[in-house]
């Protein structure tokens, strides 16, 4: 477990505001920031995304269907599209990105600890608390 994981973490369940994130995020180097998106996407793959949460995470990240993150997650294989979407580049598509997946991340670990982890699993991010 690294503090990056915790911070993404934290995110997804709502135990950390969006906008400490996003400054996270910017204060982090061009190559922080894609090791950061990188990280997002394989949580998501992990966290079992699927297509149908994508409408619901352009919701969730306040962008418009016309912002290239939420574009590309409507269209395609869910894990190609997430890849992309983590290899975004110019910096305020990188942000969109980083909102983007942070809210699928919210939403597919959601459904998973209500229907996998539901009764004391073994995963620390489950048993995340904001101490500070």
């Amino acid at each position: 477990m690294t503090e990056r994981d915790v911070i993404l973490n934290e995110l997804a369940q709502g135990l950390r505001p969006m906008a400490q994130g996003i400054a996270w995020f910017d204060a982090l180097d061009p190559e922080g920031q894609s090791e950061a998106l990188l990280f997002l996407r394989h949580h998501c793959v992990q966290a079992r995304a699927v297509a149908e949460d994508g409408p619901e995470s352009i919701r969730r990240a306040g962008l418009r269907p016309t912002h290239t993150p939420a574009v590309l997650i409507t269209r395609g294989r869910i894990d190609d599209q997430l890849g992309k979407i983590a290899s975004l580049d110019p910096r305020d598509e990188r942000r969109k990105a980083f909102r983007l997946l942070v809210a699928v991340l919210a939403i597919a670990d959601g459904r998973r600890r209500g229907s996998n982890c539901s009764s004391r699993c073994g995963h620390w991010w489950h048993r995340l608390a904001i101490t500070d």
